[in-house]
């Protein structure tokens, strides 16, 4: 097996953090080096800026180019260095993230995003994307009983249903790369989605 970049996607609430666990023993399993890391964030400075994007009101160009400015540290001083040595790298949200929350809530035009992406990426792309998908209801109801929100998971049913949209769009037009999951189903079930897609990369 050669290093692999896998990202995790998918709205707030969809549960996807829940299962990097797994995917980590998993992968550990079969003597692999494991670098398990997040986005907004991963580097010091990465972090930084979480805070200002997922607290702080701003312009949503100005919240893209901040986002793309965390992202370049990221690919800079975690991902390509970890990839290099032969780890795994699993990232909670990539620029996938951006297309759906930016562009496709937001109203940023997905052609800038496409120029930071060829610009900050250098031809860079996840070699396999999972993606955890429920039902925009779900997902808020989940919302509900969970910490206190920041200001994305504070948005509108319109907001999400938005992002749902796109992220779906996305994985129709990228089917070589993403594995779509059902994530209303139960946590044991969705696991083991997730364990048989990981068994065949």
């Amino acid at each position: 097996m050669t290093a692999k970049f896998i990202t995790l996607e998918g709205m707030d609430g969809a549960g996807k953090s829940t299962h990097i666990p797994t995917i980590i023993e998993m992968l550990k399993a079969h003597g692999r080096e494991v670098v398990s890391t997040r986005e907004p964030g991963g580097t010091p400075l990465g972090e930084r800026l979480r805070e200002l994007l997922l607290h702080e009101a701003m312009h949503a160009e100005t919240e893209t180019l901040l986002m793309f400015a965390a992202r370049r540290e990221h690919i800079a001083n975690v991902i390509v260095p970890a990839l290099a040595r032969g780890a795994y790298v699993l990232s909670d949200r990539f620029t996938d993230a951006t297309f759906a929350y930016q562009s496709g809530a937001k109203g940023v035009p997905a052609d800038k995003i496409e120029i930071l992406e060829q610009w900050v990426q250098e031809g860079l792309q996840p070699d396999l994307t999972l993606l955890f998908d429920v039902p925009v209801e779900v997902s808020i109801a989940r919302l509900a009983g969970a910490r206190s929100p920041d200001k994305f998971e504070r948005e509108s049913v319109d907001f999400f249903t938005k992002i749902r949209n796109a992220y779906l769009e996305r994985a129709s037009k990228n089917p070589q790369r993403f594995r779509v999951i059902d994530a209303s189903k139960s946590l044991e079930e969705v696991a083991e989605m997730v364990k048989y897609i990981i068994a065949t990369i």
